[in-house]
């Protein structure tokens, strides 16, 4: 019913049902105990016929018809616990392959996410992650049991069937070689299209996701007409992928049937006659009807689950590839264990790196030291290396050649979590979730008390408008932070990096959203905060930045000119010139 590459596809996922096996044993013999009873039922249908009706003995037909009611109770009962336990099964299956894909997805880096292709924007990750794990659970809770309990009724009922007339079970088992071969010819179209049906259900996930987080642009730019046009586009498409997958799994159900029945019509007439000649009574012949019904239903029900098959394949590919997926960066199997406590200086040496996809380098030839509690300014145009700076020292990407040292330790020698740890970033679009402000924050501290949240709070002036939110620090703040001001948010990001209290803090355009009365009150908290510790700042606004340390001037990816305000005014061009650009607006 599928191909040996679906087998081992869906084969890959038994693992994950090893902790319950138990269970999985308990649902077979419910199984077992259900398709044998279904079996008996025929056995008792031809006692009653010749037994009862036909030697009209009514106490041969109480007698059955009372074992047949406790066939059927125990049919009942063991069906029940079948349904239970399987579909406990496939849920408990879905929750963990969620689980698991989920625990990796967070071991990727930032840049798998960022590629356009081969659906690795976010929506289409999530869409994996429901859908397809909701594909598996039916596949897993509802179809491999039909499939089972089909087979073995199909297999009990030809046994029987050759017990009863061997000569007319050769009319019915003629039709399932019949069977398997348009189950076999269809199998792989379906499987095809069904992949191709979830990625576009996918791409319309992704799309309404994009669509909806940019409501206001969209309103803004009165395009609602051109986003209903182009996503009724997606839609349709994903309609139509649908209907042809629909349409193959329609022929493969409907010719299995067409073969199966035919075959148990010839066999009812040929068993008509030998009823009428007197060679099988008319037990047998309900008896053997009963079988071959069993048997031509199992078929079209194993028809109809091998779609569902070729379905799960391509659900299981499509979470298998994220499964597949290794980490570019990860911690070293025997990481270096920094000395405590950390000094907290940097050595960039001979760094280049270009994002992938991307020619020219981002950052090519850098050659840094920042001491110890330094206070360090990264300024020039958009597009120059700044942030990407940053997102070396997070260990985001790692250079193409050089070395990022942290207290003279190659920084891939060290575990992430460590690394990461020593390091605080309030970035230029701080990320808020969907939880309280107090959970919020608590991202810089897990274990922060509510007096460290309120004193966070406050240094990052921030505690004012918490306090005026309709439940203070237990509102809860909804996607993104969507009811707060960017400056409020800012703030926020602020806090949670004052709880974190790092060794080494990196400020991307951290003041960049506030109001100018905020940015002096934040300004001084950070300044509190920068006290004592490695600090590098990225600054548009140079006015925010010329009592730093050093200034570095960064151009084109290339670190260009450093030393302080001063000394850059008189040396750097570049430096004078965006001088002269922001400076002569404030006047």
């Amino acid at each position: 019913m599928s191909s040996p590459a679906n087998r081992r596809t869906l084969l890959r996922l038994l693992h994950f049902l090893r902790p319950y096996q138990l269970r999985v044993a308990l649902a077979g013999c419910a199984l077992l105990i259900a398709s044998g009873s279904v079996l008996l039922l025929g056995h008792g249908l031809k006692r009653v016929i010749d037994q009862g009706f036909l030697a009209a003995d009514a106490q041969a037909l109480a007698t059955t018809l009372g074992l047949m009611l406790g066939v059927v109770a125990l049919l009942a009962a063991a069906s029940a616990l079948r349904y239970y336990q399987v579909t406990w099964i496939g849920e408990r299956l879905a929750a963990d392959l969620r689980q698991h894909v989920f625990e990796h997805l967070l071991t990727l880096e930032p840049s798998f996410f960022e590629s356009a292709h081969d659906g690795r924007a976010a929506g289409d990750i999530a869409s994996r992650l429901t859908a397809d794990t909701s594909v598996l659970q039916s596949l897993f809770g509802s179809s491999i049991s039909l499939a089972l309990r089909n087979g073995v009724m199909l297999v009990g009922a030809v046994v029987l069937m050759l017990l009863t007339q061997p000569w007319l079970s050769a009319l019915v088992l003629v039709g399932i070689p019949a069977t398997l071969l348009p189950i076999v010819w269809y199998g792989r179209r379906v499987r095809q299209l069904s992949r191709t049906s979830q990625n576009h259900v996918a791409e319309l996930g992704r799309y309404a996701d994009e669509v909806l987080s940019g409501l206001q642009t969209v309103q803004a730019f009165t395009h609602e007409t051109s986003e209903r046009r182009y996503y009724g586009q997606r839609v349709e498409r994903a309609f139509g992928s649908a209907v042809a997958r629909t349409r193959q799994r329609a022929w493969l159900t409907g010719v299995a049937m067409l073969v199966v029945f035919s075959a148990v019509g010839v066999m009812l007439w040929q068993g008509g006659l030998s009823v009428l000649e007197g060679s099988m009574s008319a037990g047998e012949l309900s008896a053997f009807i009963f079988y071959a019904v069993l048997a031509a239903g199992a078929v079209a029900t194993l028809a109809e689950v091998a779609g569902d098959v070729q379905r799960a394949a391509g659900a299981a590919e499509r979470l298998l590839e994220l499964l597949d997926t290794p980490p570019t960066i990860r911690s070293p199997t025997q990481p270096v264990t920094l000395a405590q406590p950390l000094q907290g200086a940097l050595t960039l040496a001979k760094v280049r790196f270009t994002y992938p996809g991307r020619e020219l380098p981002a950052l090519d030839a850098i050659d840094l030291h920042i001491h110890p509690g330094e206070r360090v300014a990264v300024v020039g145009p958009s597009g120059a290396g700044k942030s990407t700076l940053l997102a070396l020292l997070l260990r985001f990407y790692d250079p193409d050649q050089g070395q990022v040292m942290l207290d003279g330790v190659d920084i891939r020698t060290l575990a992430l979590g460590e690394l990461r740890g020593a390091l605080g970033l309030v970035a230029q679009s701080p990320v808020l979730f969907s939880v309280t402000v107090a959970d919020n924050l608590r991202y810089g501290c897990p274990e922060a008390t509510e007096p460290q949240l309120r004193q966070a709070a406050q240094d990052a002036n921030a505690l004012a408008f918490i306090e005026a939110l309709p439940q203070g620090f237990d509102t809860p703040l909804g996607p993104g932070g969507v009811q707060l001001s960017g400056g409020q948010r800012q703030r926020l990001a602020i806090a949670r990096a004052l709880l974190k209290d790092p060794a080494i803090l990196l400020l991307d355009e951290a003041t960049s959203a506030l109001d100018a009365e905020s940015e002096r009150l934040v300004q001084k908290a950070l300044d509190r905060l920068m006290q004592g510790r490695t600090s590098i700042v990225i600054a548009h606004r140079l006015a925010t930045v010329v009592h730093a340390d050093r200034l570095l001037v960064f151009q084109e990816g290339r670190l260009v000119a450093s030393g302080t305000h001063a000394t850059l005014m008189e040396h750097s061009d570049l430096y004078r010139h965006l001088a002269a650009l922001q400076f002569s607006q404030l006047n």
